[in-house]
């Protein structure tokens, strides 16, 4: 009897990278990115569906190919499959959504670089049936997503005052008209990033004590 497919063990797949085994706060892959992207709210979800999709299709087609790719030359397989797909990505990007290509620039093409994608074709595409492989790749896509997006919504709005370009804080507000408040210009600087992350990290293992203990 085969397994249904959206059985208990197969949500795990999905659910675990978003908390438990988030691959950027608990593995610390994919930070470069992270601290690259997330400057403005919309280059950061660009880059997270672009990742997700990425990881999600490789995964399924190294999955695919598991049984046939001999041993001493799997990484270069991979290589080539995750080059071909940052491509693609690449081309839908330039013709759809060009004016955010341009500000992720040379980011696109270094997500074949991104530990995240190479970790799970070797750790889980390799070893497991396309169906798992996919929803291995969405959950890891959806858990770096997750936490690009937290990062840079904050940036943006402490940092220049808005969100996907919409201005939040009003401008009367603002020191310069008789406000009390001045925007935070340390928030677009990479470092802000970094702490960032570092306060979700020590948020989520506080009220996570297995997190802790590993």
């Amino acid at each position: 009897m085969s397994e249904p497919l959206f059985s208990k063990k197969n949500l795990k797949l999905l659910s675990d990278p978003l908390n438990n085994s988030n691959p950027i706060t608990v593995q610390v892959l994919g930070i470069c990115s992270a601290l690259a992207v997330t400057a403005q709210l919309k280059p950061a979800i660009v880059m997270s569906i672009s990742v997700t999709a990425v990881v999600a299709l490789g995964n399924v087609i190294i999955s695919l190919l598991r049984n046939t790719i001999p041993n001493r030359i799997r990484i270069i397989v991979q290589l080539v499959v995750l080059a071909a797909l940052v491509i693609l990505v690449d081309q839908v990007l330039k013709a759809y959504v060009y004016d955010v290509s341009k500000q992720l620039s040379v980011f696109v093409g270094l997500i074949i670089t991104n530990c995240i994608l190479m970790g799970r074709l070797e750790a889980f595409a390799l070893g497991n049936r396309p169906w798992q492989s996919f929803l291995d790749g969405i959950g890891n896509g959806a858990g770096y997503a997750a936490i690009l997006i937290i990062v840079a919504f904050f940036r943006e709005l402490l940092g220049s005052g808005s969100v996907l370009g919409f201005r939040i804080i009003p401008e009367s507000w603002y020191i310069v008209n008789g406000g009390f408040y001045a925007n935070n210009g340390m928030m677009i600087l990479p470092p802000m990033a970094l702490i960032t992350i570092g306060i979700i990290i020590w948020v989520q293992r506080s009220r996570n004590r297995k997190l802790i203990e590993n």
